[in-house]
């Protein structure tokens, strides 16, 4: 497994919180020049400004490229260098702020003292690939909110909890049902009982998808690591026997059909 530095402003070295390679990260200090043009406060300019780009026969095409480019990305709100000689002597120096540039993919990375501002990071671990597309969402959504409203990220993961269930062939209606259908069909009672924690702490109390008073950051974690190990245990293991199944001789196969059926009829004897 490869080593993972998390970023720090302590470091030279990171895994960029853009890219997610471990580069090497240059860093910069920050200078301010005061607004200069008539309203005195930033302009910040209108999607249609891409179009009338486009139409404007005074800008030739590698003109209106790196116009379109620089604009698609204020629109975006990267940051970036916007390097202009301009004439200008006069710099004020801000002190606290830092900026680090990842080597790899070249992306800024801003820091007020020692906290990352942008971009948004995302924590908990990253989804199950074999959940549906929409609990994927939810799931990154809660990732991406966890820091600022561990609450938040919960009532997401509440809601993901509750789609699994739909996945999985349950109603998602009522998740002591729901839990108890699982259970029948071999969920892992592990599982089952930080399912019913969830439960019991949780959605007694408030319908999925909505605040509970009384989640933080650690019931928010946990329920990451819960849905994951769901899918995990019901979805992809299943999976990945059934391709290793598949890739028996087709005679070994029909042996072992005949086996089980033959098991089958004498249990009901």
């Amino acid at each position: 497994m490869s080593k993972r530095v998390e970023p720090s402003i302590t470091e030279t070295a990171f895994n960029c919180p853009h890219c997610g390679a471990l580069a090497s990260q240059t860093w910069f200090t920050t200078r301010a020049d005061a607004v200069s043009n008539e309203a005195k406060a930033p302009h910040l300019p209108d999607p249609e400004i891409l179009d009338r780009i486009k139409r404007n026969d005074q800008f030739d095409a590698p003109t209106k490229q790196r116009l379109t480019t620089y604009f698609e990305r204020i629109l975006r709100s990267d940051v970036f260098f916007d390097i202009a000689d301009d004439g200008s002597y006069q710099r004020r120096n801000i002190a606290n702020l830092h900026i680090s540039q990842c080597y790899n993919c070249k992306e800024l990375s801003i820091w007020l003292h020692d906290k990352l501002l942008y971009p948004a990071t995302r924590a908990g671990v990253e989804p199950n690939t074999d959940l549906n597309d929409d609990i994927k969402r939810d799931f990154e959504e809660a990732r991406s909110i966890l820091n600022q409203s561990p609450r938040g990220a919960a009532a997401l993961l509440r809601l993901a909890l509750q789609k699994l269930c739909k996945q999985l062939g349950e109603s998602g209606d009522n998740i002591d049902k729901d839990i108890a259908s699982l259970v029948s069909k071999g969920l892992n009672v592990t599982i089952q009982k930080a399912l019913d924690v969830v439960r019991v702490v949780g959605n007694e109390a408030v319908h999925p998808g909505t605040l509970d008073l009384r989640d933080d950051r650690d019931t928010a974690l946990k329920l990451f690591g819960l849905i994951n190990a769901i899918a995990q245990q019901m979805i992809t293991h299943p999976k990945e026997v059934e391709a290793l199944y598949g890739m028996l001789p087709e005679a070994k196969r029909a042996g072992i059909d005949a086996r089980n059926a033959k098991a089958l009829e004498k249990a009901k004897e």
